[in-house]
């Protein structure tokens, strides 16, 4: 087996390494390959690069850019071809000897790999793990051959878009978060863990001075590698700020709720450690498309105005996760079975 990721944030590559491991726990040698090193060393820091600039510095214009995507097909193809492209020759050589099956969590991955599979120079199985509860048409590629969704909800949005065989799996998180002993934080009364991916990206500062503002909760904030915003809410005295945190499942069984804003892996992981998620002040793009699914999935309430928030944190230290999640994690076929 071989799984194909892209190191953009940490959400997709956080899925490749639990898929490995799912594999391995199987029976299958398995290797794991970065999309971003397919499109040589200046091409993939560019992508990168240019990706976390626009979230930190215009996320409007990430939002605009997907929604043009969705509505226009002609432009989805031609950026993923002119992608594909580029990556094919390295990707395919990476891939030699060609294992039993590539499964992609990077939707530019998946559109390189069913390029390949098209042109008939990859001729094992592709599968797409679509690591979100939302479906962006770049997640879906021609010539790939199947489609793991975590819910229904992706999965209904997956085949509206016209992916192949579309199957529901279970989330593959990392197992001591449901295990581990939770972290001892300098802090009294409910914790809101306010999480915004390694980046720290959007309107956090924003999101923990709220969150303090109702007298609920106290904010402690995960900053990532954002340094500024580290020092810009230590600095204002909001909560609890915290830079880089290598023992995550330690720190979200801490917390009695966790606040995010992009809806992405560590939405799962709460929801595996057992702690209710909220999703506010969400990325444009991908944020808001997820947090949509998540509400739609009755798994995390969208906190869509801040006079809303005290409500929704009332509920959420009140009833901890919905009965959804629970469902989320017995439902689906282990993804170990499906390769």
């Amino acid at each position: 087996m071989a799984v194909v990721s892209g190191s953009v944030g940490a959400g997709h590559d956080g899925a490749a390494r639990e898929l490995v491991r799912e594999f391995a726990a199987a029976g299958y040698a398995t290797s794991r390959h970065d999309f971003l090193a397919m499109l040589g060393p200046r091409g993939g820091r560019a992508l990168r690069a240019a990706y976390a600039a626009q979230l930190r510095v215009a996320p409007g214009s990430w939002g605009w850019l997907l929604g043009n995507l969705s509505r226009h097909p002609g432009l989805t193809t031609g950026l993923a071809g002119f992608i594909a492209r580029v990556a094919a020759r390295r990707l395919r050589a990476a891939l030699d000897p060609q294992p039993a099956a590539v499964v992609s969590t990077y939707p530019l991955a998946s559109q390189a790999l069913g390029y390949l599979r098209r042109r008939g120079e990859l001729n094992v199985p592709v599968i797409t793990y679509l690591t979100d509860l939302s479906v962006h048409r770049l997640w879906v590629a021609p010539g790939v051959d199947r489609h793991l969704a975590l819910h229904e909800v992706a999965a209904a949005q997956a085949r509206a878009l016209g992916a192949a065989r579309v199957e529901v799996v279970r989330p593959v998180v990392r197992p001591d978060f449901a295990t581990a002993a939770p972290a001892r934080l300098p802090v009294r009364g409910p914790v809101a863990l306010v999480v915004a991916g390694s980046w720290g990206v959007g309107e956090v500062a924003a999101a923990a001075a709220e969150i303090a503002a109702t007298g609920l909760a106290t904010p402690v904030t995960v900053c990532g590698h954002n340094a500024e915003l580290r020092r810009r809410i230590a600095g204002a005295g909001t909560g609890l700020a915290l830079g880089w945190v290598d023992d995550m499942p330690a720190l979200v069984r801490a917390a009695n709720v966790v606040v995010q804003n992009a809806g992405g892996l560590t939405s799962l992981e709460a929801m595996s450690a057992g702690v209710p998620v909220l999703s506010y002040r969400c990325l444009p793009g991908h944020g808001t498309t997820n947090a949509a699914a998540l509400d739609e999935a009755g798994l995390a309430s969208w906190v869509r105005h801040p006079a809303d928030l005290a409500g929704a944190l009332k509920v959420a230290l009140a009833d901890g996760p919905p009965a959804a999640v629970r469902a989320l994690f017995a439902a689906g076929t282990p993804v170990g079975a499906v390769s």
